[in-house]
């Protein structure tokens, strides 16, 4: 559900000031399989376990001449999670974490976008999880802009974000540097 969440938060990173004079829709590349939410988070303090979410689906929009006017929109399935056994992923999914029976969406909508550079912002939101909904602020960079050979144009955007589990109702303790999950994301959206 974090990286749903990123994906989310990397999508509003297309408001940072692509090539264009005017506002424009994406739809995010689900079907091309060109957008990830990931995530990374200590295991004990021995190493890291990383783990993406394979079901997502968002919009965004963004004006280059006016990024601040940008927003961005995701809606995770949290049952999607996928970090390569499928043990773990069905502990993800229970009450000790991404509780899906109860909640079995995360979403993201941004309220503001700051630009805290060249091809970069702060892309504010609320992310909601695990039926908490708290404010977030995803460090997003542009990527890229242009044609593709399919007669289409497409904007490209990456993120990151960190959240604290327990500021989501996530009360499973795994110790002391497994507090916080970080969300990295790369979205690739479609004009429309």
């Amino acid at each position: 559900m974090l990286k749903k969440t990123l994906a989310t938060l990397v999508l509003g990173g297309t408001l940072l000031g692509a090539g264009h004079a005017l506002a424009a829709d994406y739809a995010i590349d689900k079907e091309g399989q060109h957008a990830f939410i990931n995530f990374k988070i200590s295991h004990l303090g021995y190493s890291w376990l990383y783990g993406t979410f394979k079901d997502f689906d968002g919009s965004f929009s963004f004006d280059a001449a006016k990024p601040e006017e940008s927003k961005v929109k995701v809606t995770i399935n949290t049952a999607s999670v996928d970090s390569n056994h499928a043990e773990r992923d069905k502990h993800l999914r229970s009450g000790d974490f991404l509780n899906v029976g109860k909640n079995p969406t995360a979403t993201f909508e941004s309220t503001s976008v700051k630009s805290t550079g060249e091809g970069t912002a702060d892309i504010t939101g609320n992310l909601t999880l695990n039926g908490v909904t708290k404010p977030v602020v995803i460090a997003a960079k542009f990527i890229g802009e242009g044609k593709d050979p399919w007669g289409g144009y497409r904007a490209g955007f990456e993120g990151s974000t960190k959240l604290k589990l327990k500021d989501f109702a996530i009360e499973k303790d795994l110790g002391p540097a497994s507090q916080e999950v970080e969300l990295i994301l790369s979205v690739e959206g479609v004009r429309q």
